[in-house]
């Protein structure tokens, strides 16, 4: 008889992954004290869950209940546990994915210890389902596993990670081999087909130019387009199903390209992604290989949207089922009318949240359905149809221990910045009636998207704190179009800074905040953004927390064993996007926070990894000097072995402290 799946701890007991009953505290009754810090920053109790290509298994990466990450499978036909396919006692699983339904493949990372520390290159394992045959693919370049590995040849050097995987049966994933020269500099990426049970390696580089950066696959794994750079210059290059030569499609500088591609589906059909309309929102286009350009028709466009998504793809000889992409928020358009019907029962039966849909055998009459269920206020929950009874069995909690009942609602807003340039916002509101003391978090980067609707852990564990959260999607932000993206060129704190205060006041005057009671904060470019609002605007905000920041632009542009920036970056791309550090040289000297330490007058906490690459800790100390000087002290924190951004749990936990109680000093009554 089969056993419902009601709960992991009734299928997987060895495991206690899914349980929908634990919880990481409890509070008594009537109590109105937040959730404590470990709550939002915890690893989640399933990091992943994915089926296998028939869908007969689900493997579920779990730390519950066990010192690591785990790598569990459940029988799905069965519906009972069916092995704990890996787990180490000194590593913790990170990326897996099934290569067919009997192997999967994964890689590691150490959580004990910080970003900084960790090995750089994660290597690459292969695991029958039921836990045998554990082989090492790609070596680590330090190795620290402690379980004995086996393999069938030496695994290929440290230098190689995962680029694809096709699910066309042939038991092969694809490695990129990543080339460096001898002053460290990133040169290429060589794709290698890799056979997970011999170890044999075929190299798929043969007549592909040089310089590659970014390769393009079919569902068969077959490499069809290849983008290389080299000196700021952009080529993508093409080859057809059955043609043995590369095909040069366009060539431009790297900001001016007409397409970017993005898929290959299995009838071969090239996927670009071009500008459209007035303010250069992405869209996704068919390539029209007979004239040699994209199709004016779109196929995907979300308007105020760049498109940002993927092709679903099943079996490897078919067309797209449909296609995932990020508006506001998650949504997914499909294409097959029995698995659109299926999104509709899922949207019906859990509304007013994001109801991610995968299957296997997509339409059919034993159709598998898995579904991760989320919203702004739930980090999510796993369910699973049986379609041979029509019921959905609760598989479990993402996070257990977050009680969406107490969680805050994130809404999304455009508002009109100063100059008339449209700005999305992100405002994250506690309960109860305003104004409320505010944070103003912005986000790294600054060429990326900040924010979607889901749950979010700064911004709910300030929130739980009292504190509406505004979140601007600032000038030089990517995803809703070229105007936002490019408006921000060599803005950095001039108009970057603008917009931070515009959409401050925007929710002041939705009464919402208190404007006597506000603080900047951020992380990377972020914490940049915080000392230059400190500086330029510091009447508009009574403290700031900045961590792993820039303090000093014109660092960036330097060459240092200690950074992880590239000359293609340095000397091609920050020119345009920062300054040219000397034509722009009084520019970037007006706007560097270390020469204006004199100008901020409100607290600040500044903390920095000691291990950190991409803003390493000299631009912190040089920061707490300059405010020292200024008479102005900073509290300071350095996490040791953590790199550009927290890892550790204690890491996590101690800033969040840290943070609370150093607002709570400066905000609250």
């Amino acid at each position: 008889m089969k056993m419902p799946l009601r709960s992991l701890s009734c299928v997987l007991g060895f495991v206690a992954v899914l349980s929908t009953a634990s919880s990481a505290w409890a509070a008594p009754a009537g109590a109105v004290a937040p959730p404590p810090p470990e709550v939002f920053y915890r690893p989640p109790d399933i990091e992943k869950a994915s089926l296998s290509p028939s869908g007969r298994w689900l493997a579920v990466a779990t730390g519950t209940g066990l010192p690591r990450v785990g790598l569990a499978v459940i029988d799905l036909e069965k519906l009972q546990a069916h092995a704990m396919a890996a787990r180490f006692g000194d590593a913790d699983i990170d990326e897996f994915h099934w290569v067919d339904d009997d192997l999967l493949v994964f890689s590691v990372v150490d959580r004990t210890l910080g970003s900084g520390e960790q090995r750089w290159w994660p290597g690459l394992w292969v695991v029958e389902r039921d836990g045998s045959s554990l082989r090492q693919l790609v070596s680590l370049n330090r190795e620290w596993t402690s379980r004995d590995r086996r393999v069938a040849r030496e695994p290929l050097p440290y230098n190689h990670r995962l680029l694809h995987v096709p699910h066309d049966g042939s038991g092969e994933v694809i490695v990129g081999e990543y080339v460096y020269d001898g002053t460290g500099e990133f040169r290429q990426v060589i794709a290698k087909r890799l056979d997970v049970r011999t170890g044999r390696v075929r190299s798929l580089a043969g007549g592909v130019p040089p310089n590659v950066w970014r390769w393009v696959f079919d569902p068969r794994g077959e490499p069809r387009v290849v983008v290389t750079r080299d000196r700021g210059r952009s080529a993508v290059h093409w080859r057809a199903p059955g043609a043995d030569r590369w095909q040069l499609l366009a060539e431009s500088d790297v900001f001016d390209a007409r397409f970017d591609p993005r898929f290959v589906d299995g009838a071969g059909t090239l996927y670009v992604a071009t500008f459209d309309g007035p303010n250069g929102t992405e869209v996704l286009r068919r390539f029209d290989f007979k004239t040699g350009r994209p199709e004016e028709q779109p196929m995907v466009s979300a308007p105020g949207f760049d498109f940002e998504g993927h092709l679903i793809i099943e079996r490897p000889d078919e067309r797209a089922l449909g296609v995932r992409l990020t508006t506001d928020a998650e949504t997914t358009v499909w294409f097959h009318p029995r698995v659109a019907a299926m999104q509709d029962e899922a949207d019906r039966r859990w509304p007013d949240r994001i109801n991610r849909l995968s299957c296997r055998r997509c339409g059919t009459d034993d159709m598998v359905t898995l579904v991760f269920s989320f919203s702004d206020r739930d980090p999510g929950r796993y369910w699973l149809h049986d379609r041979a009874s029509g019921q959905w069995h609760a598989l479990g909690e993402s996070r257990s221990g977050i009680r969406p009942q107490q969680m805050a609602a994130t809404s999304f807003e455009r508002i009109k910045a100063r100059d008339g340039l449209e700005i999305p916002v992100w405002i994250t509101r506690p309960p109860g009636p305003g104004p409320h003391p505010a944070v103003v978090l912005v986000h790294g980067g600054p060429w990326l998207r900040g924010r979607e609707w889901s749950w979010d852990a700064d911004a709910q564990f300030l929130a739980s704190r009292g504190y509406v959260v505004i979140e601007p999607e600032f000038r030089g932000s990517t995803g809703y179009g070229q105007s936002l993206y490019r408006a921000g060129w060599k803005q950095w704190g001039q108009a970057m800074q603008d917009d931070l205060v515009d959409a401050l006041q925007h929710v002041v005057g939705k009464g919402w905040v208190d404007p006597k009671r506000v603080c900047i904060a951020g992380a990377s470019y972020g914490g940049y953004a915080t000392l230059m609002g400190l500086a330029r605007h510091g009447d508009a905000f009574r403290c700031g927390v900045a961590w792993v920041g820039v303090t000093d632009p014109r660092l960036m542009f330097r060459w240092s064993s200690s950074y992880d920036v590239g000359t293609e970056h340095r000397e091609h791309s920050y020119p345009r996007l920062i300054g040219d550090p000397e034509a722009d040289r009084a520019m970037l000297d007006a706007n560097t926070p270390v020469l204006l330490a004199d100008r901020i007058k409100s607290p600040v906490l500044l903390a920095y990894g000691s291990a950190d690459r991409r803003v390493p800790l000299v631009h912190g100390e040089r920061m707490r000097d300059a405010l020292v000087a200024a008479g102005r002290p900073p509290e300071w924190v350095v996490y040791v072995g953590e790199g550009h951004g927290w890892l550790k749990l204690e890491t996590r936990v101690d800033f969040a402290r840290r943070v609370e109680a150093f607002l709570a000093r400066h905000l609250k009554p």
